[in-house]
């Protein structure tokens, strides 16, 4: 087997190195790699650096949400336009960019006798919210306790008085992210992964490109850039540190934590539980499991050792029983937990402990030496982020650029309805069982047979991963040949679901690490 890994890396690293770039963008978030792919759209040379894996942090621990903000109303008439813009981008997600990858699924918000809201405000509120995506996916309305049931078969009852039902879209974001990669590769952005910057280059005291190291074989070298954007999300201030040591912070952190719970029976829509007048708690049936969250509270450690502690799960486990019977909340049942932070810019004289409060904004900002740094935002948007960031770009460099919202839209690859994708392949893999086949188009659409030509030399890559999940080997392969997979959690944690469904194994390790590295 080629040692596909490697030599995917080795022609990254020739790209680096030949000649300089218009732009530079540090670090592979959504937002980093949303910057990438507009720009390279719009005819700039991009490198995309990011220290870890593409979306390794941030962009791969949300609730899975594309989502038009149902909560901002209760911020007031000023919340309209972004709920508008949001709705919009879900829908062109959903419906044209990536159908494959993200999906409309109904939600549930249950009204109880003692509960923060009643049901004419929560039934106004899901009119108002539908009203605002133009109806596209029907009419946010009040359905009954026992039609809720049908759909939520784990709803508490005790005290119901009847739901509010509205729609959003869901996905999975380390896969879009990885996805929206690829789209800025193929644009012509030069992508790495597990290089970390150690410096940035000077001329006349503007900063004109970065220093790097090699993480995965120690090599040093640097780049010469017009333009470096910092998206480095939780790390943002280190980055602008090292070109002004004297910045002050920029941005506070707040950390959400999530579970994943086994569960027993289908659950056909989400969950929306109002825990007070702003915070909301998730329930959300997800790859087959039951996603729960989130938290929200400050972070000032190490960005790098956020986790999940025992008081997360016993908050968002507490949380979740305002709606959902006990029975299903066994500690039992839990498969995977995650955390991540959210980015959230320091308004001056604002509370740094009030993160609950805090508008979900993306901030762009300029620093002495000329570095673009971008925080916050939402994955919603990222598109729409993107955009911004190089129109700022363009403001550097002194030229007009094309924007990427002009002519016709750019889809993701792979886009396609998935089951016209699952039509073709289970025609053309008749041995491949249902639920695989299921999961290969909502995870590549008509790169799904991309994937399966990795088991073209090698059938036994068509087995499952782990017998209780639908994930197979030939993702292992693909990832590492087509999608910069470099290390083990690369591949189980973020380009699969094998980690998140709690199925991960030392076996299982074992046979990843040696398909990434080209070993029979």
């Amino acid at each position: 087997m080629v040692d596909s890994m490697t030599e995917q890396r080795a022609r990254s690293r020739e790209g680096l190195g030949q000649g300089s770039f218009d732009l530079a963008v540090i670090g592979g978030g959504i937002l980093g790699i949303a910057t990438a792919w507009a720009a390279a759209r719009s005819g700039l040379r991009v490198a995309l650096l990011e220290r870890g894996d593409f979306a390794g942090a941030t962009s791969s621990a949300s609730s899975k949400l594309v989502h038009g903000g149902l909560r901002y109303l209760a911020m007031g008439p000023g919340a309209i336009p972004l709920v508008r813009e949001n709705h919009a981008e879900r829908r062109a997600l959903g419906d044209t960019l990536a159908p494959h990858l993200v999906r409309p699924l109904p939600f549930l918000v249950p009204v109880y006798d003692k509960g923060p809201h009643s049901r004419f405000v929560l039934g106004a509120g899901v009119l108002l919210y539908t009203a605002l995506s133009r109806f596209g996916d029907g009419m946010g309305k009040l359905v009954s306790a026992k039609r809720a049931t049908e759909m939520v078969p784990a709803l508490r009852t005790d005290g119901l008085r009847g739901c509010a039902m509205y729609y959003d879209h869901q996905m999975n974001d380390s896969r879009v992210a990885v996805t929206a990669a690829r789209a800025a590769a193929d644009s012509g952005a030069v992508l790495l992964n597990h290089v970390e910057v150690t410096g940035l280059r000077r001329h006349g005291g503007t900063v004109r490109g970065v220093e790097l190291r090699d993480l995965v074989d120690g090599a040093e070298f640097g780049i010469d850039a017009k333009v470096v954007v910092n998206a480095t999300g939780p790390w943002l201030d280190e980055l602008r540190r090292m070109e002004d040591p004297a910045a002050a912070p920029s941005i506070r952190l707040s950390k959400g934590a999530h579970l994943v719970l086994r569960t027993e029976q289908p659950w056909r829509a989400a969950m929306t539980i109002p825990i007070d007048d702003v915070r909301v708690s998730f329930a959300i049936p997800w790859e087959g499991q039951l996603l729960l969250g989130t938290t929200d509270e400050p972070y000032e450690g190490d960005p790098a050792d956020v986790r999940c502690t025992e008081a997360d799960i016993d908050q968002i486990l507490g949380e979740a029983a305002l709606g959902v019977e006990a029975a299903a909340l066994h500690r039992d049942r839990l498969a995977y937990s995650f955390a991540g932070l959210r980015v959230l810019p320091q308004a001056p004289g604002g509370d740094p402990a009030d993160t609950k409060h805090a508008k979900r904004e993306t901030v762009i900002t300029v620093g002495s030496g000329g570095m673009i740094s971008v925080a916050g935002g939402k994955w919603t948007t990222f598109r729409r982020i993107g955009a911004s960031v190089l129109a700022r770009v363009g403001a550097e460099l002194g030229v007009s650029l094309k924007h990427p919202f002009d002519g016709v839209p750019a889809l993701l690859p792979g886009a396609a309805q998935p089951n016209l994708v699952g039509e073709v392949v289970g025609h053309a893999m008749p041995q491949l069982p249902e639920d695989v086949v299921d999961h290969l188009v909502t995870s590549y659409g008509t790169l799904s047979h991309e994937v399966l030509a990795m088991a073209a030399e090698d059938t036994g890559l068509l087995e499952r991963i782990h017998p209780d999940g639908p994930d197979i080997w030939a993702q292992v392969v693909h990832a590492a040949r087509h999608e910069w997979a470099t290390e083990v959690d690369d591949v189980l944690r973020r380009r699969t679901t094998v980690a998140v469904r709690g199925l991960d194994s030392p076996e299982i390790r074992e046979r990843a690490a040696a398909l990434i590295s080209g070993a029979a």
